[in-house]
């Protein structure tokens, strides 16, 4: 009786302490601005159960088998210590009272077997951390191998031990048949050697009390540590966003709205729940190509450094007053630089390697949208960029009668309402650039042989602006967003081409929130379904291009899902698939434009753009083929930084063309 008096008091202690700090990190998560993430609960509840229950992303690396065997051991194993803390109350209780015997003879052992599986997993996952020592496991604030993470695998470790210990124990006193119990059977069979007065009941006593305190030492500790993720994670998949994070939110402009994210507070709930639900894995740095070149970019710090900043500031949040620890300053543990901020290329990689769907990547244009428009705080490059936006609605503030120069050798072609299937979108890039307008060039002639009707909108065509949008200009994209939604409204447009997938992107996703529907397609898909349907037929297959290799554009791939139709075109132009670099489809790695660093230099680390061209070397290619005006730029630019001219850099619109016969064009 004095044990169960004991242990009761001690059970209602540690769930009144559990609640008591778990509510105080809910308030904080509270402190966020509101933000709809409970609509369509069947798909929310399903990408749960993949994602979060069956740690679909965990296990895409090999050490992630581990830990779904402790994922799911806990999952198992929270019946056991269900039964366990009943019993310490109500010594009588047991499972066995409430289910047939079949189903409760196979509980046992479960139990038995997976507490045997964790103590291997704990054990693989300790080694790992003290032997194998990867490097991701470690940043600049967090290792791998502290205090806490060594002290959670004990108490793990313990558990088990002292499950084990017990039921080993009442084995060998008689008390428990250990028929459905092979491990606890073995440790009876060492126990019973032992005396039973003496030692087996002392020991069985100590086994009991071990394993309740460290159990409600455990229940205690996680809301305050960083395994908080332990109960935040599967409620954080639940909320993810459902669709890709291919855009941002729109901003309300007005006389004293506040724009972007200057404190914590400016977050949503849904971004502090993400910073209280990450595992530390390391899985987004490893995969961050800013921080894989030596920038000062890492989106794992970006998520501590918003969870340290919101619990240092907590007081002053709870209490609407001056936050102490700015967000964006200095370099530190619960700040983030500038120069961080703007090494981020928007290639979603973090995004797509989290096993928990934190939204790295979304915080960070937020932050960038508040330097840009509240405090003019950006780098040097880019004023000249957001001027001629602003004025010539083109990053280099070009005149909008140069637009139609690369066409000068075809007969006009304006968009004509009722008479035009397709506008063809030419983009910036593809109007301007002299690389890339021999890419737009022969798109129009392999979309003439096709029989593709198609028009351009000449000098009015603007930027789609997905740059300035990217870096948190957020004013200047709503302008050209408007008068684009307007003028494709007013001319009757309904299907688009796209040469380049940032074009792609903003004006099948981003142009959404202005009402606008449109069936955009990238020139990848378009050649893909022209080959495949017959209405494309090339008089000759490819074979100048010699071995070729495929390199994913991260708009056109992670953003969009479009990995199989590039690989297509290339195939059927050249009759063989092309070889695939190391990191591919949704590990491709970014080239380095994307997230407007097209208009910024790099002065940190090495450049991003020669760390893929090595990557892509290492197949000795004589093409590398892309379906990006800025991948065609960044590879062309690092082929001629390693002096590599054996290889060349071919557009899937140039692979094709060049099948074509000139004079039958």
């Amino acid at each position: 009786m004095t044990q169960q008096i004991i242990f009761t008091a001690l059970l209602l202690a540690g769930l009144g302490l559990f609640t008591w700090l778990s509510y105080r990190r809910l308030v904080l998560i509270n402190l966020g601005r509101s933000e709809n993430r409970f609509d369509r609960p069947a798909a929310r509840l399903l990408a749960m159960m993949v994602d979060a229950i069956g740690q679909r992303r965990v296990v895409q690396r090999p050490f992630g088998f581990n830990h779904l065997v402790i994922f799911w051991s806990f999952l198992v194993l929270a019946l056991a210590n269900g039964e366990f803390l009943v019993q310490g109350v109500l010594p009588d209780f047991s499972l066995g009272l409430l289910l047939p015997a079949t189903f409760h003879h196979g509980l046992l052992l479960a139990f038995d077997l997976v507490s045997l599986l964790t103590l291997g997993a704990v054990a693989v996952a300790a080694g790992r951390r003290v032997i194998i020592r990867p490097a991701e496991l470690d940043s600049a604030y967090v290792s791998g191998r502290s205090a806490e993470a060594f002290a959670i695998l004990g108490a793990i470790c313990l558990l088990m031990l002292a499950f084990f210990g017990l039921q080993g124990s009442e084995i060998a006193l008689g008390r428990t048949n250990g028929a459905w119990q092979p491990v606890s059977s073995v440790v009876a069979g060492v126990l019973s050697t032992f005396p039973r007065s003496s030692f087996l009941e002392p020991f069985a006593l100590s086994c009991w009390w071990l394993h309740a305190v460290t159990l409600l030492a455990f229940l205690c500790f996680l809301p305050a540590s960083k395994h908080l993720h332990v109960l935040t994670a599967i409620p954080n998949v639940f909320f993810r966003r459902l669709e890709r994070a291919n855009t941002q939110p729109r901003e309300e402009f007005a006389p004293g709205n506040g724009y972007g994210v200057a404190t914590v507070s400016d977050f949503s709930w849904k971004d502090l729940l993400d910073s209280f639900s990450c595992t530390e894995c390391g899985r987004c740095q490893d995969a961050c190509p800013a921080r894989s070149t030596g920038k000062p970019l890492n989106p794992r710090q970006v998520i501590h450094a918003i969870k340290t900043n919101l619990l240092l500031n907590a007081d002053a949040l709870k209490a609407a007053l001056p936050v102490k620890i700015p967000l964006i300053g200095e370099d530190g543990e619960a700040t983030i630089s500038d120069e961080a901020l703007w090494a981020c290329t928007t290639c979603g990689a973090c995004l797509t390697h989290c096993p928990v769907c934190i939204e790295q990547m979304p915080k960070i244009i937020s932050l960038r949208r508040h330097l840009v428009q509240m405090e003019s705080r950006f780098p040097e490059e880019l004023l000249s960029l957001f001027e001629n936006m602003e004025n010539r609605a083109n990053p280099w503030g070009i005149a909008p009668g140069e637009r139609t120069k690369w066409c000068t050798s075809l007969e006009p072609r304006p968009f004509k309402t009722g008479e035009t299937e397709y506008l063809f979108f030419v983009g910036c890039a593809g109007a301007f650039d002299s690389r890339n307008k021999q890419v737009t060039m022969a798109l129009a002639k392999v979309l003439d042989r096709a029989g593709v009707s198609w028009g351009i909108l000449g000098r009015d065509e603007k930027c789609c602006g997905d740059s300035v949008r990217r870096l948190g200009n957020e004013f200047v994209f709503d302008r050209l967003a408007t008068d684009n939604t307007q003028m494709l409204r007013e001319r009757g447009i309904t299907k688009v081409i796209t040469q380049c997938p940032h074009c792609f992107n903003v004006l099948k996703n981003d142009y959404r929130q202005y009402g606008l529907e449109l069936v955009v397609v990238h020139h990848s898909e378009l050649l893909q379904e022209l080959l495949a349907s017959g209405r494309l037929i090339l008089d000759q297959k490819v074979a100048d291009l010699g071995s070729t290799v495929f390199h994913d554009s991260c708009y056109l791939g992670r953003h969009n899902d479009v990995y199989d139709a590039p690989r297509q075109v290339i195939a059927g132009a050249t009759g063989t698939a092309p070889a695939e670099l190391a990191r591919n489809r949704q590990n491709a790695f970014c080239c380095g434009a994307g997230g407007g660093r097209m208009w910024l230099e790099e002065h940190s680390g090495s450049r991003i753009n020669l760390d893929r061209v090595n990557e892509a070397l290492t197949n000795d290619p004589d093409t590398i083929c892309v379906s990006c005006p800025y991948c065609l730029t960044m590879f062309e630019d690092g082929l001629k930084d390693t002096g590599s001219s054996k290889t060349k850099v071919k557009d899937l619109a140039e692979i094709v063309a060049t099948g074509l016969t000139v004079g039958r064009i």
